[in-house]
């Protein structure tokens, strides 16, 4: 049988530290990279996991492709603290890990069922949601970006059958808090790819962001919960681009 690694990065993360690390209870190691965080995580995962380094925060991709070659196992699971392996999926894990696939796999898809403001989200463009998190340590990098950042490989990339469970937000002032970082981030990935500002960008963009979430996706299915998410995403487009807007106005 394979070793894992299990990768939970974490920042001020003491409500989610203890269940995250439990689900990872069969990892041989458990590594935990904490962004100096001020609430009681840190002190916890040295309880409880095996290793816990430390380093300053500056974006998602930075601080884990930092950590992955610190794995001591070739074989890495990163979970981000607010998801939990099932027990299903754990046996699917191990599966592989007792049957290891040929070199040229690099990795696999996991899906997610997500949850927010105390309800599974059925749609809201959150249905097929998606992540690689189970890969050699040696075949996979982060892509260098702010936001929204996946693995990178040459290596074949195939898909699990059971998924993770998401905790996501915490709160509707949480996910307003994250969404506001996001569109921070978001601006300086889009600097480099976006040419001038026009209405287009203030308006329709907005107002697609909430559409395709609320119609298209069916949103409108999750109810309150659908519309919340609708009515933040739209939000959330309109902030990227003003926040854009105001970072090239600061190099003037």
């Amino acid at each position: 049988m394979e070793k894992l690694t299990a990768i939970i990065p974490t920042g001020n993360e003491a409500h989610n530290i203890e269940a995250v690390i439990a689900s990872l209870h069969f990892a041989d190691e458990i590594l935990v990279v904490d962004s100096f965080s001020t609430d009681g995580t840190y002190e916890k995962a040295k309880q409880l996991a095996t290793r816990v380094l430390q380093r300053e925060f500056d974006y998602p991709a930075s601080q884990k492709n930092w950590t992955i070659p610190q794995a001591k196992h070739e074989w890495v699971l990163l979970l981000d603290a607010d998801e939990r392996v099932t027990p299903e999926l754990q046996e699917e894990v191990q599966n592989v890990l007792n049957n290891p696939p040929s070199q040229d796999v690099a990795g696999y898809w996991i899906g997610r069922i997500n949850h927010f403001m105390g309800q599974r989200v059925n749609y809201s463009g959150w249905r097929n949601d998606k992540v690689i998190r189970l890969f050699r340590r040696d075949q996979c990098k982060y892509e260098d970006k702010f936001v929204h950042e996946e693995i990178t490989t040459d290596g074949t990339v195939l898909k699990l059958q059971h998924k993770l469970l998401h905790y996501s937000y915490i709160s509707l002032d949480h996910y307003i808090e994250k969404m506001n970082k996001y569109a921070t981030w978001q601006a300086q990935d889009y600097d480099k790819k976006v040419g001038t500002l026009t209405p287009y960008h203030f308006i329709i963009k907005p107002f697609w962001g909430f559409f395709k979430h609320y119609i298209i996706q069916s949103g409108f299915r999750d109810g309150v919960v659908g519309l919340t998410i609708g009515y933040i995403q739209g939000y959330v487009v309109f902030m990227r681009y003003a926040k854009l807007w105001l970072l090239r106005k600061k190099r003037k």
